[in-house]
């Protein structure tokens, strides 16, 4: 069944102090997208940067959603930090808190979370970890979105509770014949055209070809692309040209739920 309309998220305000990642203007992927996903201190971000990229989201009215890491400003993120769950989640309400509150700063409030690189990873693989991220949600942020890949034991958990919960589509990234991305710490430049007739393809069909040569059923409501991959301006305008040729409708997902089946929407 085609897609008739799609949230677009991206991972921002992924810099820290002076540094910054990438050669990108958040301002110019901010017009391309609905959902933002802010860096809250652990694997990017500061709180100038936080609140610089919190009030661009809220002028160009994108969802303002909280992405926490592991502590690891000098991996960016990407490495994993051993740690028992209890301290992992405690590290991500402490993030959300930061973050919240520089969206009530501006009105605005906190549409969702998803976790960053490894440990996003990790709770995808992980029971135990994913039961108590999302039953922490459910106290700390329960009308907060997770973004999670469908294939995931954190979509499983999110489900389960009756949590909300939004499925991505990676259009950057490679899948495998599980379902899952193939992780990587380095992207190659892609071609936009290539990745827009991937997501376009996914939209129409519900499908995605693997790096073994299948292809396989993928369902979402989200479509994720990365600030820091090269040429990610090039890739959002492809994208966004080729989906509005498509009749694919971007929308934020607050305005998405009616697409979504009972258990998503929590």
């Amino acid at each position: 069944m085609q897609t008739a309309a799609v949230d677009i998220n991206c991972d921002m305000g992924e810099g820290y102090g002076q540094w910054r990642l990438g050669d990108i203007d958040d301002a110019d992927l901010m017009k391309l997208i609905s959902s933002a996903n802010i860096a809250t201190g652990f694997h990017a971000g500061d709180p100038n940067l936080m609140d610089a990229t919190v009030r661009l989201a809220t002028q160009y009215g994108v969802g303002v959603g909280a992405h926490p890491g592991f502590r690891d400003l000098q991996g960016f993120g990407r490495r994993r930090i051993n740690g028992t769950s209890e301290e992992l989640v405690n590290d991500i309400v402490y993030q959300i808190g930061a973050l919240r509150e520089f969206a009530r700063r501006y009105g605005a409030t906190l549409q969702h979370v998803k976790p960053h690189g490894a440990l996003y990873m990790e709770f995808a693989a992980s029971e135990e970890m994913s039961r108590n991220f999302v039953r922490t949600m459910r106290t700390v942020a329960p009308n907060a979105f997770i973004y999670c890949m469908g294939m995931s034991e954190t979509y499983r958990a999110a489900t389960e509770a009756g949590h909300p919960v939004i499925r991505e589509f990676y259009a950057d990234r490679d899948y495998d014949r599980s379902g899952s991305i193939v992780f990587t710490r380095r992207t190659g430049r892609l071609d936009p055209r290539l990745v827009a007739e991937k997501v376009v393809h996914a939209c129409r069909t519900g499908k995605v070809r693997t790096v073994e040569g299948d292809e396989i059923d993928i369902a979402f409501e989200s479509i994720c692309f990365h600030s820091d991959t090269p040429g990610s301006l090039e890739i959002a305008t492809a994208m966004r040209a080729a989906l509005d040729a498509a009749g694919v409708k971007v929308r934020p997902v607050a305005e998405l739920t009616h697409h979504l089946k009972p258990a998503a929407r929590g």
